[in-house]
């Protein structure tokens, strides 16, 4: 108990610096961005209410008063959940914006991480135990693979089945003639406008899985404990799963809290490639239109995501080794 209070210490305190940067970002932007807001709203046809500039200083932490007084209005701004209207969807509020896109960032970042995580742990798993056979000669692969950059891949991924063979769709989430909705062919073209990107991801990170796993086997196979286990004449599969690969996927579980961050960059650089509706084309759309409450609402989202993963991997690593827990309470 006391390990996980101390975790939640330590993820509250990084969850309130990023409250803070979100609160500081507008005041470093040179100019005032809520003159910059309000004109860009009346170039797209918005009007401009008396009370609204004061609304959307209150919101972006530059109301009038002291440094304080100012930090607290914008406390109390997102306490309630709002993050002002979205100057590039005006007058939707941005809420509604980012509830929008999350489930499609959530549904495909999340389901192929995990894809990607499972298959190159159990790859490196299969290359280390059987080092010098035909899955330990695709190691070199792997690590060309895990070389490239996530936009590449994609690009190159969009020239060979959209120009080459006509397979897929070049980018979007979905056929915009169909309803959203839990209907067959809305999910059936969400499916094939997401293999893309879904492709992207895995192939540019089951790479890097397979090669610390595989590394990790090698130097396990070699502990007294595996070679214990053998010597007892356990079955293979036991030694490989049970002794092994047990203890070699520990600093995998940590490597992926470290990286989750790169993970959920590169993956929002390739929806900007694919103009898939996610986060990461929501944060494109709010940077080309100066939308600062957008932009805040998203690197919110994306910053909470992030600790809150990374808490549940250090949840995960405690129960996979015990050591942890003994070390840190």
């Amino acid at each position: 108990m006391r390990h996980i209070l101390r975790k939640l210490g330590f993820y509250a305190v990084a969850a309130w610096l990023a409250l803070t940067l979100n609160f500081l970002l507008p005041r470093l932007i040179p100019g005032d961005p809520v003159q910059l807001m309000l004109s860009r709203m009346q170039s797209i046809g918005g009007s401009v209410t008396p009370g609204q500039e004061d609304a959307l200083r209150k919101m972006l932490g530059l109301s009038d008063g002291n440094i304080a007084q100012q930090y607290g209005d914008y406390l109390v701004s997102l306490a309630h959940l709002d993050f002002g209207l979205s100057i590039t969807f005006f007058p939707t509020p941005v809420g509604d914006v980012v509830r929008q896109a999350v489930p499609w960032t959530l549904v495909l970042v999340g389901m192929a991480t995990l894809l990607s995580v499972v298959l190159g742990i159990t790859l490196g798993t299969l290359a280390g135990w059987r080092r010098g056979g035909k899955l330990d000669a695709l190691v070199p692969s792997a690590t060309f693979l895990a070389a490239i950059p996530y936009f590449w891949v994609a690009l190159l991924l969009i020239y060979l089945t959209t120009q080459v063979s006509h397979l897929f769709p070049q980018g979007g989430g979905y056929d915009e003639t169909y309803d959203i909705g839990l209907n067959a062919d809305f999910l059936g073209s969400a499916v094939e406008h997401g293999i893309l990107p879904a492709v992207t991801i895995v192939l540019s990170s089951v790479g890097g899985w397979m090669l610390g796993m595989r590394n990790m086997m090698v130097s396990t196979l070699a502990e007294d404990y595996v070679i214990a286990a053998e010597a007892k004449g356990l079955r293979p599969r036991t030694v490989m799963i049970g002794y092994a690969a047990r203890n070699a996927v520990l600093p995998s579980v940590a490597g992926f809290a470290i990286t989750l961050g790169f993970i959920v960059s590169g993956s929002l650089v390739m929806e900007i490639v694919f103009s898939y509706p996610g986060m990461g084309f929501t944060m494109l759309q709010a940077v080309t239109n100066n939308d600062y409450p957008l932009m805040q609402a998203v690197f919110l989202m994306i910053t909470f995501a992030v600790l809150a993963a990374n808490f549940l991997v250090d949840l995960v690593y405690a129960l996979v080794d015990p050591r942890t827990r003994q070390v840190t309470s």
